[in-house]
């Protein structure tokens, strides 16, 4: 039988949405922050040369620049003062989390609750400011190493280079939790998504202009369609799939009265490392050919070319690699953010446990064991989601957008996003059924 909450689903319809007030004032909050961070995508470097970086940023588009121009926006392709983006965020998000399982003052800290929480997440915006100047400083010296890309190299230019990009970064950060906070959905998330998106019409449209010259045959373009279809399929099947554990809790005594053990679930995602994997692996896989890129003006020894040369997009070895570094950072960042011990002694402490399975040790030895087996699925799914349009990218030419990282990011945030509004418009059911049942109490008090 369908609970409460799946029945009230079942019902929701447009008058549900046009009575959720504090849904739709969300929802306008969070289109505006968007508008706000794609006007900020067009805002150029003070000191630039935007027509001569322009023409250096073609040569090394299909470097881990692309990459980092799709999760900006295109901003790394206008070099504008939201070019670093929200990925020294990011990758600050990760160190600390790896951090927080090796530092035993880190792991105290995270099982201290919302105080520890926001002390960790404090640790996490110094780790943004660090790596955030960082890499603007980096990008301000290979600026000036460029022929021609500054008008006046110096301190000057570097200084306001690292201010605006790391100010860029800064209230991206802040918009994204904002985001979280006033709109709906992970700001962070939904500030990746908004810059994928953004350059999926320019895209297809680019695919569509070869198949009119005749570079792509109607056949080609067909496959590519049925492909994308099929694969936001699975990544929709897959995101959602569960392994729901049965917790079991047993009776107890209140007073004189006896309540039968209540019986509930430990929902284990099919793929709990989400897009993280490829991410990590497409950004390592891709820095050498950038960095070859970067050092054309000297002349690289015979085996280095050859190294970057099989490493080349869409090359065997490249595809190889590339599998193999997703297979792993699943299983490695599934560990990291999902710890079976601590949910075992959790259920302990509350009395759970799973029938058959002793509480303690034992169960967190059975956790370990089912997730690890899901882990192998989820891995197996992310590996194919990821190499299956990187071969049809290889062999065909279709742009970069439409890659699987891309895909993934964008059907697993819109996931997200739907299922917080479908929240919101329970809750307002929820709301609205109770206010009548307490009118109805009055009268009947009456």
């Amino acid at each position: 039988m369908a609970s409460a909450a799946e029945q009230l689903a079942s019902n929701l319809n447009f008058s549900t949405f046009a009575k959720a007030e504090d849904l739709k004032k969300r929802l306008w909050f969070t289109l505006g922050a968007l508008l706000v961070y794609r006007l900020g995508t067009y805002i150029p470097l003070p000191g630039l040369d935007a027509d001569a970086f322009a023409r250096a940023f073609q040569g090394q588009s299909g470097g881990i620049l692309g990459l980092f121009n799709m999760f900006s926006g295109g901003a790394v392709e206008r070099m504008a003062i939201f070019a670093l983006g929200i990925m020294p965020y990011i990758s600050a998000s990760i160190i600390v989390q790896l951090m927080t399982s090796v530092v035993p003052a880190l792991e105290q800290l995270k099982k201290e609750g919302e105080q520890g929480r926001k002390i960790i997440n404090q640790y996490t915006r110094y780790g943004t400011v660090l790596l955030g100047t960082l890499q603007a400083y980096g990008i301000a010296v290979g600026l000036e190493g460029g022929e021609g890309l500054v008008v006046d190299p110096g301190w000057f230019f570097r200084i306001s280079t690292v201010i605006s990009l790391l100010g860029g970064t800064m209230f991206l950060m802040w918009l994204g939790e904002q985001i979280t906070s006033r709109g709906i959905g992970n700001g962070i998330s939904l500030i990746i998504f908004a810059g994928i998106v953004a350059h999926l019409p320019t895209a297809m449209a680019g695919t569509l202009e070869l198949g009119r010259t005749g570079a792509l045959s109607f056949g080609v373009i067909a496959a590519v369609v049925v492909m994308a279809v099929g694969v936001i399929a699975l990544i929709v099947f897959v995101e959602r799939a569960q392994r729901r554990l049965l917790i079991q809790y047993p009776k107890r005594q209140v007073g004189n009265r006896m309540f039968q053990g209540d019986t509930s679930h430990l929902p284990l995602k099919l793929n709990t490392a989400g897009v993280i994997p490829a991410i990590f692996a497409s950004s390592l896989l891709l820095l050498p050919a950038t960095l070859a890129g970067f050092s054309s003006t000297t002349e690289l020894p015979g085996w280095a070319t050859t190294i970057i040369a099989a490493l080349g997009h869409g090359q065997p070895l490249y595809m190889a690699l590339y599998a193999a570094m997703i297979a792993f950072f699943a299983f490695f960042y599934t560990a990291i953010v999902f710890n079976p011990k601590d949910t075992a002694d959790n259920l302990k402490k509350h009395g759970g446990f799973i029938p058959g399975i002793r509480p303690g040790e034992r169960t967190a030895e059975y956790i370990d064991y089912v997730l690890t087996r899901i882990t192998v699925l989820g891995a197996i799914y992310l590996v194919f989601v990821c190499i299956l349009p990187e071969i049809l990218i290889a062999q065909t030419g279709v742009p970069f957008y439409l890659g699987g990282t891309s895909l993934l990011i964008v059907v697993s945030v819109t996931l997200d996003t739907v299922a917080q509004i479908q929240g919101h418009l329970i809750a307002q059911q929820y709301e609205g059924l109770i206010k009548k049942s307490k009118l109805r109490g009055g009268k009947r008090g009456r």
